[in-house]
């Protein structure tokens, strides 16, 4: 059984360190939100354009508009709405997705992989994003662990 899960593991974080080989060191990269996955990549939109708001308050992954846009920690952030803008304003950390919109589960594990916006957990009030339905669904089996590993390596992952 133990066995198992280290194959699964493996097999989940394998595909994620090619692509970081591929793309360079993103640990030594600043927390600036912006989505690193090569089919976001010409977006350099903070979580890929979406509405960081939405998954909040509609509770789904919705597209921003350029019409109501904001830079905020380096990034354009954009919004379904003025409302949604406006929320964001009052309290962006509340908002923005942890860990600069990585996916929660490479992080948890101390490493750094693009975070989807499409694929996306609320746990406590705030945002997580991961890489695949794969790793999202490694992460659920224990978010509460993952957090806590993730919150652990945030700053080393980041090289500070």
């Amino acid at each position: 059984m133990l066995q198992q899960v280290r194959l699964r593991l493996i097999g989940l974080f394998v595909p994620a360190m090619l692509w970081l080989g591929a793309s360079g060191a993103l640990a030594q990269q600043p927390e600036i939100y912006q989505s690193r996955r090569p089919d976001y990549a010409a977006n350099a939109l903070a979580v890929g354009g979406y509405d960081t708001v939405a998954y909040h308050t509609r509770k789904e992954a919705v597209p921003g508009t350029p019409q109501f846009r904001v830079s905020w920690k380096g990034a354009e952030w954009q919004f379904a709405s003025k409302e949604n803008l406006d929320l964001f304003l009052k309290e962006p950390e509340k908002y923005a997705p942890q860990y600069g919109g990585y996916c929660a589960f490479a992080v948890a594990g101390g490493s750094t992989a693009p975070g989807d916006p499409k694929i996306w957990d609320i746990v406590n009030g705030k945002l997580y994003l991961n890489l695949s339905s794969g790793t999202q669904s490694s992460w659920r089996r224990d978010p509460a662990g993952m957090i806590q590993r993730g919150d652990a390596n945030w700053p080393k992952v980041l090289g500070r």
